[in-house]
């Protein structure tokens, strides 16, 4: 039982990064796709189209930091809450990034045809982005309380 909670605690320790890495390829990946296609129908704007595209790569940002708050030996007694609190911050990350590089993707195909609303329409990305911070800074907050050995 005590390596099952080691292995847990291992777990716990790189999810963050982990799924923040892939949140952020899919998102960055549809955000892309979405600013490549949008290159093909205008004469301009190329480079804030690939700026919206590269929104949510940040949470891989945010879950490497987190990967190094939580780094501390792992015992039986701290793997549950590495555990709990890497791979709960992981998946808020990778849903975030996901769902942000919706909202980018979305901007992206609006400002195309309309491209005085491009400000605007990037609002719904930051408003993700908002939640990924909260569940950055939460996990900042909680993995304090985990025991360092």
């Amino acid at each position: 039982m005590s390596n099952f909670m080691l292995i847990l605690g291992w777990i716990g320790l790189y999810a963050p990064m982990a799924l923040g890495a892939i949140g952020s390829i899919i998102g960055c990946a549809v955000a892309g796709q979405a600013a490549i296609g949008a290159m093909l129908d205008t004469e301009s704007g190329y480079g804030r189209y690939v700026g919206v595209s590269a929104m949510p790569s940040s949470q891989v940002i945010y879950g490497i930091v987190v990967m190094f708050t939580l780094n501390r030996p792992i015992t039986v007694e701290n793997s549950p809450g590495i555990f709990a609190v890497g791979v709960l911050c992981g998946l808020a990350l990778m849903f975030s990034a996901i769902y942000q590089g919706q909202c980018c993707a979305s901007a992206i195909h609006a400002s195309k045809a309309k491209p005085e609303i491009f400000g605007l329409s990037v609002a719904p990305a930051a408003i993700v982005e908002g939640f990924a911070v909260f569940a950055f800074i939460f996990a900042l907050v909680i993995s304090a309380g985990i025991a360092q050995v």
